[in-house]
C-alpha cells in the first residue's frame, strides 16, 4: 500500500496540562472527572474561536496548531483567564490549573496527527510553566513582543529532554484584565460554568444525545435548534462559535466526558451500558464496567 503523504509545514503549537491532575485524581476521583468536562468545553471552545485545531487529547492535556503566533498566544491567555474565573468559587486545593507552552516551528503531518521537534519543544515548556502560567520560546517572543499586551520574564537557556540544543525560554506576565483578541475581535465566548444544562444540573443523556447528533451539522441549523433548546446547555459557548466558523471533522472531545457525567451516576444500568456501547475504549470504560458490574450484583 502507498505511504500516507507526509506535509511539512510553519505553525504555532499551543500544548496545555493540567498541573497535579494525577494528585486531584486520588484524592477525588469523580470531583476532578466533573472540574475536567466544564474546564474542557471552555478550552476547546476558545481554541476554535481563535482558528485552532485540536491534534491530541489525552485526559488532562491538550495539543492543538495554529495559523498564527498571535492566535495561539492570544487562545493561552484566554484559557487561563477562563480557569482562574472558573476557579474563583472553589478550595484552592481542588483548583485545576494548566500550565501552557507555546513554540513556532516547522513540524510533520501524517494521518490526522502533528508531530516533529515544534510540537516537542512546545510540550517541554509547558512543563516549565507555573500553575496558570505561561511559557514561550524566543521565536514567539520575538514575533509577538510589540502586539500584545504582555511582558517576558527571560528564563534563560534551558535544556529540555530530546532536543540536541538548549532553548531560549520566556515567562509571559499578564494581567487580569487583559483582553485577548482570539478571532478578529475580542472574544466574546463567555467564562461561563460549561457543565450547567438547561436542567440547572450536569448535562442529561438527552442534551447530550442531541449535541452528539449534530456534531456533523453542514449549514448551521440544527445548531441553531440546539441553542433554542438549550439555551444555558453544556455546550452553548461551542455551539455559538460553531456558528461563527466552517465545522470541524474530529469529534469534540469534551463530549464523551459530558456523556460520562450524563450517566455514571445513573440507577439505570441501560445508562452506563449506552456509553460503553458508544465509547467501547473510552476514558471512563474501565468505570462503566465496575459500575455494571455493581448494579447487575
Amino acid at each position: 500500500m502507498e505511504a500516507p503523504p507526509l506535509r511539512r509545514k510553519l505553525a504555532a503549537i499551543l500544548a496545555a496540562d493540567i498541573e497535579g491532575y494525577s494528585r486531584l485524581m486520588h484524592s477525588d476521583e469523580e470531583r476532578t472527572l466533573a472540574m475536567l468536562t466544564g474546564h474542557r468545553a471552555k478550552v476547546d471552545a476558545l481554541i476554535e474561536a481563535a482558528n485552532g485545531q485540536i491534534f491530541g487529547t489525552a485526559g488532562d492535556s491538550v495539543l492543538a496548531e495554529f495559523p498564527s503566533v498571535v492566535q495561539a498566544f492570544n487562545c493561552a491567555i484566554a484559557i487561563q483567564l477562563a480557569i482562574n474565573a472558573a476557579n474563583q468559587d472553589v478550595d484552592v486545593e481542588h483548583q485545576m490549573r494548566f500550565r501552557i507552552g507555546i513554540n513556532v516551528g516547522d513540524v510533520m503531518v501524517k494521518n490526522g496527527d502533528i508531530f516533529g521537534d515544534g510540537v516537542n519543544i512546545a510540550a517541554r515548556l509547558e512543563s516549565l510553566a507555573d500553575a496558570g502560567g505561561i511559557c514561550v520560546t524566543r521565536g514567539v517572543r520575538d514575533h509577538i513582543r510589540d502586539r500584545v499586551e504582555a511582558t517576558f520574564e527571560d528564563m534563560g537557556e534551558q535544556s529540555v529532554k530530546n532536543i540536541a540544543r538548549p532553548v531560549r525560554v520566556f515567562k509571559v506576565i499578564f494581567s487580569d484584565d487583559y483582553k485577548p483578541v482570539l478571532s478578529g475581535s475580542p472574544s466574546s465566548v463567555d467564562f461561563v460554568d460549561d457543565t450547567q444544562s438547561s436542567s440547572g444540573d450536569h448535562a442529561d443523556a438527552e442534551e447530550v444525545a442531541f449535541w452528539e447528533s449534530i456534531r456533523e451539522d453542514d449549514d448551521g441549523s440544527e445548531v441553531r435548534l440546539y441553542l433554542e433548546r438549550y439555551p444555558n446547555g453544556a455546550f452553548v459557548a461551542l455551539a455559538k462559535v460553531r456558528l461563527d466558523r466552517e465545522p470541524i471533522a474530529h469529534e469534540d472531545p469534551a463530549v464523551e466526558v459530558a456523556f460520562w457525567e450524563s450517566v455514571r451516576d445513573s440507577s439505570k444500568a441501560s445508562m452506563i451500558e449506552a456509553y460503553l456501547n458508544r465509547y467501547p475504549a473510552g476514558k471512563f470504560a474501565e468505570l462503566a464496567k465496575i459500575l455494571m458490574d455493581e448494579q447487575n450484583s
